[in-house]
């Protein structure tokens, strides 16, 4: 069973040589880029490196996550950092070519700064910057770096080794121990212990059993599923593959809302390339594990996000909450056993088998583990996605990175998970709000909180809204009135 996933890493190993033997442009075309222009940014890289007669690779990536840079270019040649260019327009690009593709140099008043080993004179290195410093990235560990479209690229960053190894050497007893010894909890919502839950539906008779991986995700500045789904959507595939080796289960649906063209093209994209190279379909890498998966669109409903609502969606139903129990491991899609996880949460499984459960549970605060995906909106300077560890507090994340306002307002008021959340005072944000996932934290000014625990939400993971202080009593007074 190796042989088949060995051969597929070295053809990944080769074409990664090769795209790393020449001068390599990335331009990110996430949504945000998107919105932002890149797509003309892109058009116009590809004409003028092809006018020049360069032999440089220009392909897309997905968010890295600095959206308010986007559209962001990087270049890298071979053996030196990605020079990040910061806010590109196409009229600027054949300068950029000229200089940092064609040429040796680099345009310091254009650029955001490097990553990677190596140092350009006159430019800032990323990694110490407040806004990239503090970050674990594990979920978006791919995001911005590779080409979503391309599942060698994937592959060569140690993609499908997970899943190679579990059909391969691993029992599905083994996957859910290493699932459980994480710590892994659902980002989706109720943060249930996601070993506990796969165990429900291990549990259950098959053979027909279901993955829902649930990317409807209609919260006004929320993009954090989005953002993996359009940047590294591999991951999700091969977390849902792993999560039907563990569970027994025999098919996969994402579900994501319609209108969502990136997430939902390069979802599918991502699957038939799986199918193609023998990563789904009958016989997974020459096992005796066969599993399928296909995407599910659905209708702007925001209640088709709850998981019973979600499974009458893809029904062809109207997307209305089922009375339970019975619940869905029991009786799910179709009227069979199934389990729902978020995109997050199944993105982290990849990581946790490779490396070990261990691994991940030395990640985060006590019971939390793991990290958390942070977006960032409203008056802030840095308006972006951010992957950071559970333990920080709000305050933290306000005053001393990504955060800072953009205004010079003495105090402020943020709100949490859009409208499930409410209105913080800047004077609660260290006592009433730290990144210490499913334990209520101290009730000094905690209406909410309250709402938290009662309803399941997720703030972290949901939108992160602030308001200069000129609103902040307003907006606190409101949510006292919600709250009590």
């Amino acid at each position: 069973m190796a042989e088949p996933f060995e051969a597929l890493q070295q053809e990944a190993r080769d074409r990664q040589a090769t795209l790393e033997a020449r001068v390599r442009v990335r331009v990110g075309t996430a949504v945000c880029g998107h919105a932002a222009g890149s797509a003309a940014v892109l058009d116009a890289l590809q004409s003028e490196v092809a006018a020049q007669g360069l032999t440089a690779t220009v392909h897309e990536v997905g968010c890295i996550g600095l959206c308010y840079a986007e559209p962001l270019v990087d270049v890298q040649r071979p053996g030196g950092p990605r020079v990040f260019y910061r806010n590109v327009t196409r009229e600027q690009v054949p300068a950029l070519v000229t200089a940092a593709v064609a040429g040796d140099g680099a345009l310091p008043d254009l650029a955001l700064g490097t990553l990677g080993e190596g140092v350009v004179p006159g430019i800032p290195r990323i990694e110490d910057s407040p806004q990239w410093k503090h970050q674990v990235r594990v979920a978006l560990r791919n995001c911005g770096d590779i080409d979503p479209w391309d599942i060698h690229q994937y592959i060569a960053a140690g993609g499908y080794e997970a899943l190679s190894r579990a059909v391969g050497t691993m029992t599905p007893q083994d996957v859910l121990d290493q699932v459980a010894a994480s710590g892994l909890r659902g980002r989706g919502g109720a943060a249930f212990p996601t070993a506990t839950k796969w165990s429900f539906l291990v549990r259950s008779p098959g053979p027909e059993k279901y993955i829902l991986a649930n990317c409807e995700e209609g919260d006004p500045g929320a993009y954090n599923d989005k953002g993996i789904l359009e940047s590294d959507p591999h991951s999700l595939v091969e977390g849902a593959i792993l999560a039907g080796y563990t569970t027994g289960a025999s098919m996969a649906y994402v579900f994501i809302r319609h209108g969502h063209e990136g997430p939902i093209e390069r979802t599918r994209n991502a699957i038939q390339q799986a199918y193609d190279a023998g990563l789904l379909g009958e016989r997974v890498l020459g096992s005796d594990f066969s599993f399928e998966m296909e995407v599910a669109l659905v209708g702007e409903s925001y209640v088709s996000g709850e998981e019973t609502a979600l499974m009458e969606a893809i029904e062809g139903k109207r997307a209305m909450p089922r009375a339970r129990p019975p619940f869905p491991a029991a009786v799910g899609v179709f009227g069979k056993p199934s389990n729902i996880n978020n995109v997050k949460t199944l993105s982290y499984v990849p990581e946790i088998v490779r490396r070990g459960g261990e691994w991940f549970s030395g990640i985060g605060y006590g019971r939390s583990k793991g990290t958390a995906i942070l977006c960032m909106n409203g008056n802030v300077t840095y308006p972006g996605m951010y992957e950071v560890p559970f333990g920080l507090t709000l305050g933290q994340v306000v005053w001393r990175w990504p955060a800072e306002r953009r205004t010079a307002a003495p105090s402020s008021c943020c709100r949490q998970a859009d409208r499930w959340g409410a209105c913080l005072a800047s004077t609660a944000w260290e006592r009433c709000w730290t990144l210490k996932a499913w334990r209520r934290p101290e009730r000094s000014w905690a209406p909410a909180a309250s709402s938290w625990a009662t309803t399941g939400s997720v703030p972290w993971t949901w939108p992160v809204t602030w308001w200069p202080s000129a609103s902040s009593n307003r907006a606190a007074s409101a949510s006292r009135a919600v709250w009590g």
